[in-house]
């Protein structure tokens, strides 16, 4: 999903034949993020010659699973965007070990490897910079979902987990920083519809509401995992 913004916004021969292979089955995922894990355009630490790609994409989301990675490149002429297929000669991943196990996290490492131009060198930072709110509110859209299910799973737990003869939910040491969980969840929640809105009809405060969002989510993120391994009692 991630993909299909930034090419959206790339608006170029090399984007459109990316999105019609999506739209015909095919799977994408980007490629953009250097070793220090910022999702700022010019991040990258893979460098290009002509259309031949070297380095490394790091923190790359479903690796293993994708057709096409959707790379950022520097050169001379600064950042552009380049599709390269997951078979590609040259091309080597890398999987993380993450805590969660959910995820298929890794490193794609570029050796020489042959791409094919999706966006200009000199053009890519711009394409990423303009679809950065769309790439951060999904972030803070996927960070809400689950604080929202570490709520669910606490306040079950809760219901069913006795102490001292009653259900632990009864103690107010227990309800408060639940309450807690959901205000700050709704308050991420919020922000997150302010900045999918703002992408879509306000571009100009677009920005601001995703950077907003997303550390919100961060915040909430960090709060609602903390109280819900506490309240499970460490587990």
């Amino acid at each position: 999903l991630q993909t299909t913004f930034v090419l959206r916004e790339a608006e170029s021969p090399g984007a459109s034949s990316l999105l019609s292979k999506i739209a015909a089955g095919a799977s994408a995922t980007l490629a953009t993020t250097g070793e220090q894990g910022s999702l700022e355009p010019d991040s990258t630490d893979v460098n290009v010659e002509d259309t031949t790609l070297k380095g490394t994409a790091y923190f790359v989301q479903d690796a293993q699973k994708v057709d096409y990675f959707l790379v950022a490149a520097k050169s001379g002429s600064g950042v552009g965007l380049y599709s390269v297929p997951t078979d590609a000669d040259g091309l080597s991943i890398t999987p993380d070990r993450i805590v969660d196990l959910t995820r298929d996290q890794a490193r794609v490492s570029f050796q020489d490897a042959n791409a094919e131009l999706v966006s200009e060198p000199g053009t890519g930072e711009l394409v990423l910079h303009n679809s950065l709110p769309a790439l951060l509110t999904l972030v803070a859209a996927d960070i809400a979902g689950a604080a929202e299910w570490q709520l669910q799973a606490t306040t079950e737990y809760a219901k069913v987990r006795t102490q001292f003869d009653r259900p632990i939910g009864f103690f107010q040491a227990v309800k408060h920083p639940i309450v807690n969980m959901m205000i700050s969840i709704d308050e991420t929640r919020s922000l997150v519809y302010n900045a999918a809105c703002a992408y879509d009809y306000d571009r100009d405060d677009a920005h601001r509401c995703a950077y907003l969002a997303k550390s919100s989510a961060s915040d909430t993120a960090s709060f609602c995992s903390n109280r819900a391994t506490q309240l499970h009692g460490g587990i």
